[in-house]
């Protein structure tokens, strides 16, 4: 693999600093944080020099809990300097969630923010460590989450029992020289694992994909490559920093470049609009359920975007007209689809800046370059030809090291040949083109035929009156399965299921065409914006139990 570039992330911040110390680094406007490189690099190192005097050595697990605010940003930085794994923590746990990730990563510091909406993190961690009270400074000790050591405040509160707060953390960092903190960076490893990032988890618990310096600073390098990204672009990042579409292809792809990080606490269309506008922001990334939002705001005509020229939109299948509004309302031109998984840190196809709109909807794009991509036969493991429906399977140096302390979940995920198996179902043109056509999982068997949800899909977001579809399989004693539609209508129609079967007769298949119509505000999402079929399959499940 000749393209990869063999940099640790602080060698990553240490050369954008190097070569554009005055260019905006950090913009944070809700926090009234405007930071350039030389400043921004000062903090990092203040942080990481806090987490050396907090104990943190090389290769500790060290768990953040927080929306995108600035701390995120330092310590991610900072724990790339010192070595130390950064275990994301999705916002949107409650305590059952947030014990089982500390406990089965072996964390032992745990970053903490006060809230976020109808999550109170600081009372679940006391909820969940009550260990908390009687600790007078010195080490935790926890009964059920023994390796946990120390738990770090972030935010205003008065008192914090047994906790340490952020700012005394770094001050405990003066007592470390500059050449302390140099050597430490020296002494990692571009091949150390460096990041823990947890899989939602929509079968069985959560699995911690570990991903490595190398993973993810050359993902964020090809991302950005592909966008083309320079030090003049300005990146809106509004999606979670928990995930790898946040801490990857937005931050890590925004320094490795020299680029300013725009960041939103949490995804807010009007003040998306406003930092947009406001900031001259170059570059947006986002969910396809996010840029609808942000189009269809009432104030969205208020603001000029003509700053906007690239982006990504992942996470989900874009639909056409999303595309072209994108492309037309916001000026999006150059705006790019990303495919990918966190197993594989988490790019491995996007379409081109110049890339004609129709496939910039129809695929996810050609490989990245020195990453490998093809499509089998999922039960014979056999390669398939083009335009042959198949199992995705990846391979690079961008592929996770393993699951945490999950060796059989790994050796099923990763074959002896080093092929990732995505469990995504799709296809590849004779142009290098990828198509995903659905989840293995997501395939609905009805009698016997084999049903991709994303063709419906396709084929129901023809209808005007539709903003919105997710089309799932129930279980049906007769048929195995039956087919079920999820819409989300446009403001201001009412509901009628016989209009949307007749628009499917004669179009789709008789067996293709819902059974079952839905009408839905909304659908179960993750933090990162991807819809949780398998919570729709359990709920419409009850209701249409046969």
């Amino acid at each position: 693999m000749t393209g990869f570039v063999n940099e640790t992330i602080g060698q990553v911040i240490s050369e954008a600093t190097r070569r554009y110390p005055l260019n905006a680094a950090l913009v944070h406007p809700e926090f009234g944080v405007r930071l350039n490189y030389q400043e921004f690099y000062a903090q990092c190192r203040k942080v990481a020099k806090g987490l050396m005097a907090l104990g943190i050595k090389r290769g500790d697990h060290v768990s953040v809990w927080t929306t995108n605010i600035p701390e995120w940003i330092y310590l991610q930085f900072g724990l790339g300097m010192v070595g130390g794994v950064l275990v994301t923590v999705n916002t949107n746990y409650q305590s059952h969630e947030l014990e089982y990730i500390l406990k089965q990563s072996d964390s032992s510091v745990l970053f903490v923010m006060e809230a976020y909406r109808d999550v109170n993190f600081y009372e679940t961690v006391r909820r969940v460590i009550p260990e908390l009270d009687k600790n007078k400074g010195q080490e935790l000790s926890c009964e059920k989450l023994p390796l946990l050591k120390k738990v770090i405040y972030i935010g205003n509160r008065d008192k914090a029992p047994g906790m340490l707060r952020f700012e005394e953390m770094v001050a405990l960092g003066e007592s470390i020289s500059d050449e302390e903190l140099d050597a430490r960076v020296k002494s990692l490893d571009e091949n150390d694992v460096i990041n823990m990032q947890y899989t939602s988890g929509t079968t069985g618990f959560p699995k911690g994909v570990m991903l490595t310096h190398r993973n993810i600073v050359n993902n964020g390098r090809m991302v950005g490559d592909v966008m083309g990204m320079t030090e003049k672009d300005k990146l809106l990042i509004q999606v979670p920093l928990f995930h790898c579409f946040g801490c990857v292809m937005s931050t890590m792809n925004a320094v490795y470049h020299g680029s300013t990080m725009v960041v939103m606490e949490f995804f807010d269309p009007p003040k998306a609009l406003a930092a947009i506008n406001s900031e001259r922001c170059t570059a947006i990334n986002g969910v396809p359920t996010m840029f609808v939002a942000i189009l269809n705001h009432p104030d969205f005509a208020r603001y000029d975007l003509t700053c906007l020229r690239t982006g990504i939109m992942a996470g989900a299948p874009c639909p056409e007209e999303t595309m072209n509004q994108v492309r037309e309302k916001m000026h999006c031109e150059e705006i790019v689809i990303a495919f990918g998984q966190t197993e594989c840190a988490p790019v491995m196809t996007m379409t081109r800046r110049d890339d004609p709109v129709q496939l910039r909807v129809a695929t996810v794009g050609r490989l990245l370059p020195d990453i490998e991509g093809k499509i089998i036969d999922p039960d014979s493991g056999k390669d398939l030809p083009f335009d042959v429906q198949g199992e995705i399977v990846t391979r690079s140096e961008c592929v996770m090291k393993g699951y945490y302390k999950m060796a059989q979940a790994t050796k099923e995920a990763i074959d002896q040949d080093g092929w990732l198996h995505t469990g995504d179902l799709g296809e590849v043109d004779k142009n290098g083109y990828f198509k995903v056509t659905g989840r293995i999982k997501d395939m609905i068997i009805r009698g016997g035929e084999n049903i991709y949800p994303r063709e419906i899909e396709e084929f129901l977001y023809k209808h005007p009156k539709i903003e919105n579809v997710q089309v799932i399989g129930i279980p049906d004693s007769k048929y195995g399965e039956q087919v079920l539609a999820a819409i989300q209508l446009k403001n201001g129609h009412n509901p009628e299921a016989d209009e949307f079967a007749e628009f499917c007769k004669g179009k789709i298949a008789r067996h293709k065409i819902p059974k079952y119509w839905e009408f839905v505000d909304g659908y179960p999402m993750t933090a990162s914006g991807k819809i949780q079929k398998y919570k729709m399959k359990e709920i419409f499940a009850k209701k249409y139990k046969n």
